[in-house]
């Protein structure tokens, strides 16, 4: 349940009062750890973290004029949803990430092909994120975008 918004502030104030307080550490975790180059913006009504048109002026294949998305994270309607296109497409990124959550979460990882499901906002690996976040530089997104543009 994305909420449409107009900016960044007004989708944070929009979150639920029971969510806003993880919701926000896990956006700030996100922002320390975010390699340099991406950008913070809204993205398809969801607070996104893209590589800019100035950095990759072909921009996402789906919409050229739009930037190549990397992560979003977004208030759904019963949980906190953290998009991660690198799990999706980096094979070994996911099993890293598969192994770690255990030693980081006492709650059965809940994740679709590249969407982690935080249901339990007490219950979020924030350390993880933070090095998951770390794990692929702007210019390697760049390069593993492209690549699966080829096949």
């Amino acid at each position: 349940m994305s909420t449409p918004s107009e900016s960044i502030s007004s989708y944070l104030q929009s979150i639920p009062d029971e969510r806003k307080e993880a919701f926000s550490k896990l956006r700030q975790t996100i922002l320390l750890h975010l390699p340099d180059g991406f950008k913070e913006t809204l993205s398809y009504g969801m607070i996104g973290y893209v590589v800019p048109l100035e950095k990759y002026p072909k921009g996402y294949h789906v919409d050229p004029r739009l930037p190549l998305p990397f992560v979003n994270l977004a208030n759904q309607k019963h949980y906190i949803a953290l998009y991660h296109l690198g799990l999706y497409t980096n094979e070994a990124l996911l099993d890293w990430f598969k192994e770690q959550y255990p030693r980081h979460s006492d709650r059965k990882l809940d994740m679709g092909k590249s969407c982690i499901r935080f249901k339990k906002v007490d219950a979020i690996p924030f350390a993880l994120i933070g090095e998951l976040m770390e794990k692929i530089s702007l210019e390697e997104w760049i390069e593993s975008y492209e690549r699966g543009q080829k096949k």
